[in-house]
């Protein structure tokens, strides 16, 4: 068992006997359940991560108007990063230590997370992750509520290379240049390997955070791809950067027939500023989209048009949009309260023990289940092609939600290194 897991189990272990940490903040024994929002409402991220805000508001009024947690009301205590990574660490122990939240609710980037982590492990806070992510991180102190690789990267490479997915031979790896990217890149090198795909058929690019001119490497994917085998582009362009690498995209007449680009960080909202009908046939890979038709779903599209309209959020009053890490902060605020309802108290010892196995009725119409070990939710995978108005048409999707294995043995690259649990 690898060094993290095992250090992790011992500590799950001491949560289910009761064991409660010295640090624990006290919270405040006033009326209100003080809970953290800390999301980028402003930098390069604030594109993706304004509206997680927005929708993790419309989760505490909801909860709120069924009367609180343990007959207290949800106080939100929003604070914004500003796309600064340092920053977001100051701001998670602000949010613990001087507002004495009970739980955050946050962050989008990699960077983000692990500039926290270190914070909410030392006060032994919670942290709730709404976003798909590189795994190999298993905290007693995070609920990952996005995607693990054996949950969105591996499964649209494998769709790539299929008969239905273009039976793609040549691959550009290309992200935004920090963690999520280059560990999950790494991943799926080795994944291409194990399945015969040399390193001369791979082409991994990497750009800042806030990039701008993607014509260049648009020209060079081109090249690469006019080579003689079937290329696609596998895109972990995080924030703001994805509005010109697609404008771009649809410059250069980079077509879905010839070359399709499957993204992990694009959803919904990002199309938003973009002309999507010269990216028609390009692909995301998520665990939701706003397409997807179930009872479920139409609910929480009607909750949030309302939500946005009545709030005047901007963009959203005139054309409401959900997507995946929408969809994901939801679910995790309802877990978070049935949990603590379930365990009498907001301790976070408490909360942990009782939110292994919580159940909730995903928007994106299945049984939301957090695993009992893990800390991640079974999730069902669904590959989008991206239509003239900016929603998906989902084109292939798994029978049922998949359980999250956040280690991968592909890391090891295949050499008879087995130093971590296989994906399942």
């Amino acid at each position: 068992m690898h060094a993290s897991r095992r250090s992790f189990t011992a500590a799950l272990s001491a949560v289910a006997l009761g064991a409660s940490l010295s640090l624990a903040p006290a919270h405040a024994a006033d009326d209100t359940i003080k809970v953290g929002v800390l999301h980028s409402l402003s930098g390069t991220m604030a594109i993706s991560e304004t509206v997680l805000k927005d929708v993790a508001l419309m989760a505490i009024d909801e909860i709120n108007a069924k009367g609180g947690v343990l007959g207290k009301k949800l106080e939100p205590v929003v604070v914004d990063p500003a796309s600064n990574w340092p920053l977001f660490a100051e701001k998670a122990r602000q949010l613990i230590s001087k507002d004495k939240v009970a739980v955050t609710f946050g962050c989008w980037t990699s960077v983000s997370r692990k500039s926290v982590l270190p914070v909410y492990e030392e006060l032994n806070s919670l942290l709730f992750y709404p976003v798909q992510y590189e795994g190999e991180e298993l905290s007693k102190n995070v609920f990952y509520t996005g995607a693990a690789p054996n949950q969105q990267a591996i499964p649209a490479v494998e769709y790539l290379m299929s008969k239905d997915g273009g039976s793609a031979k040549r691959f550009v790896l290309l992200g935004t240049d920090y963690v999520y990217p280059r560990t999950t890149n790494k991943i799926l090198r080795a994944f291409l390997h194990a399945k015969g795909i040399k390193d001369e058929d791979i082409l991994e690019e990497y750009t800042p955070f806030g990039h701008s001119d993607y014509q260049s490497i648009i020209a060079k994917i081109k090249k690469f791809a006019s080579e003689g085998k079937k290329t696609a582009v596998v895109s972990t362009i995080n924030g703001d950067s994805n509005v010109p690498f697609y404008k771009e995209l649809g410059n250069q007449g980079l077509k879905a027939k010839d070359v399709p680009v499957v993204a992990f960080s694009v959803g919904e909202e990002e199309l938003r500023g973009v002309d999507t009908k010269p990216l028609v046939g390009h692909l995301a890979a998520w665990n939701y989209f706003q397409s997807i038709k179930s009872p479920a779903n139409t609910e929480f599209v009607k909750k949030w048009s309302a939500y946005a309209k009545a709030r005047n959020i901007a963009g959203h009053k005139d054309k409401p949009l959900t997507n995946d890490p929408m969809e994901a902060t939801y679910i995790g605020i309802h877990m978070w309260a049935q949990a603590a309802a379930k365990a009498k108290s907001v301790d976070t010892d408490k909360v942990i023990a009782a939110m292994a196995g919580q159940t909730f009725q995903a928007p994106g119409g299945f049984m939301s289940t957090m695993d009992k070990e893990n800390h991640h939710l079974w999730k069902p995978v669904f590959i989008g092609e991206i239509k003239a108005d900016g929603q998906f048409n989902v084109v292939w999707k798994t029978k049922g939600p998949v359980q999250a294995d956040p280690w991968s043995d592909y890391i090891a690259e295949n050499k008879g290194k087995k130093n971590v649990p296989a994906t399942k």
